[in-house]
């Protein structure tokens, strides 16, 4: 008898057992897990800058640059959203990245979307800054640095993963010293989403805004992530972890209409960060039942001589022909969905691309993947005599990029209510 009753009892225990730890692998994978880190990549003084005219080197270091990684795991998809404090990266660097990281960590290379900030203050990464058109102004050392740092840093996110809850909270910013200076549409929304660990701290966050980092553009020679180096430090200072800021529609185009110092640069930025805090007292834990990754290769017509002609003399180091190959992604975070354009697009186009997404939280990156110039609507091609359009038209690839882009986002967005 007494063998029976311990043979009974040592059953019952490792059925509880079993039972517990089928209860924690079940609780583990309803559970979402974020890691994020960040490193500076600040250019060697004596670089090119990128932005407004050519020729211009850097003197000093005002404040950071920085490429920041949030990994998000759940289930068997894992994804990686990097922002780089640059003026737009290409989509062979982009690969690049994806290539490095995905050696190291397990993340599909089409799961990592990396964006630019589109600072005027940082280091020429296209090739169009340097001393003239003939002579490219992108340091190859530092592309190296960058490319490298930038795959180390989804390497180390990925180290860091940890279970979060999810936030999600939406306002409106920037009036009046945001315009678009085109006088047609802006969108002023604020969308953001924290990630908070089980100990109630901020582990990560991704803001979602759009507006040039202008405030300094020619009027100075020094790093800086202009009115987005407040956005960080505020959000550092009241939230702590790692906070992106993840660039919207600006093309055609958003900008400060505001004092270009770096007093206000840096206020505005806080400003845009305290906003951001604001919108979060009343928001709720976001349901994340599933995260979802959708992107597809396109090409686009290349209208503009220009381009080719820049590839063709080794200035921008890419395949540039009758078109050019980019990519175009959707991703969801639960009932959150997010959507890539590969380069400046009008308001006009991430206002639609909002519209295609229907309900819910809707995040547009603008210079996401690629930074292939201003995505226009056709009309700026057709009338010149619209505000800016000379120049607008000068710096983009052709009257189909938009409409291409509207049509390969309808592909990969899901056309039923979400």
């Amino acid at each position: 008898m007494r063998s029976r009753s311990v043979f009974a009892f040592a059953l019952a225990a490792a059925c509880c057992l079993v039972a517990c730890r089928n209860a924690r692998q079940e609780e583990a994978s309803q559970k979402v897990w974020v890691g994020a880190a960040s490193a500076p990549v600040n250019p060697p003084i004596g670089a090119f800058i990128a932005g407004d005219r050519q020729n211009r080197t850097f003197t000093a270091i005002h404040d950071s640059l920085f490429v920041k990684a949030v990994v998000i795991k759940k289930d068997s998809t894992t994804l990686a959203v990097v922002t780089i404090d640059c003026i737009g990266l290409l989509f062979p660097d982009v690969e690049r990245i994806r290539t490095r990281a995905a050696a190291r960590v397990a993340i599909p290379p089409q799961n990592i979307i990396v964006s630019s900030t589109h600072t005027h203050a940082g280091p020429d990464v296209v090739g169009l800054w340097g001393t003239d058109y003939q002579h490219p102004g992108v340091d190859s050392a530092y592309q190296e640095f960058l490319i490298g740092t930038a795959a180390g840093q989804i390497a180390t996110a990925y180290g860091n993963l940890e279970p979060v809850l999810v936030r999600v909270a939406e306002t409106t910013f920037g009036e009046p010293w945001v315009q678009n200076i085109c006088n047609e549409e802006i969108d002023r929304s604020v969308t953001a989403m924290q990630f908070v660990g089980e100990d109630g701290s901020s582990v990560a966050s991704l803001t979602n805004f759009a507006c040039h980092p202008t405030f300094l553009d020619a009027r100075y020679s020094v790093v800086s992530a202009d009115y987005v180096s407040g956005f960080y430090k505020e959000l550092a200072a009241t939230w702590g972890g790692e906070n992106l800021f993840l660039q919207g529609a600006i093309g055609g185009w958003v900008q400060p209409v505001d004092e270009g110092t770096f007093a206000r640069a840096l206020q505005r930025g806080r400003e845009l960060a305290d906003a951001t805090v604001a919108a979060f007292s009343s928001s709720d834990t976001l349901q994340v039942e599933a995260v979802e990754v959708r992107s597809k290769r396109v090409r686009f017509p290349v209208e503009n001589a220009a381009w080719k002609q820049l590839a063709a003399i080794g200035t921008i180091k890419r395949n540039i022909a009758d078109s050019v190959e980019t990519e175009v992604t959707w991703f969801t975070i639960g009932p959150a969905q997010f959507a890539t354009h590969p380069g400046e697009t009008a308001p006009y186009f991430g206002l639609e691309t909002k519209r295609l997404m229907g309900s819910g939280p809707k995040f547009v990156l603008g210079l996401a993947n690629d930074a292939l110039g201003y995505i226009l609507k056709p009309g700026y091609f057709e009338d010149q005599s619209k505000p800016h359009a000379e120049y607008l038209t000068s710096m983009s690839v052709g009257k189909p990029t938009g409409p291409i882009l509207l049509k390969t986002l309808e592909q990969l967005i899901p056309q039923t209510p979400r």
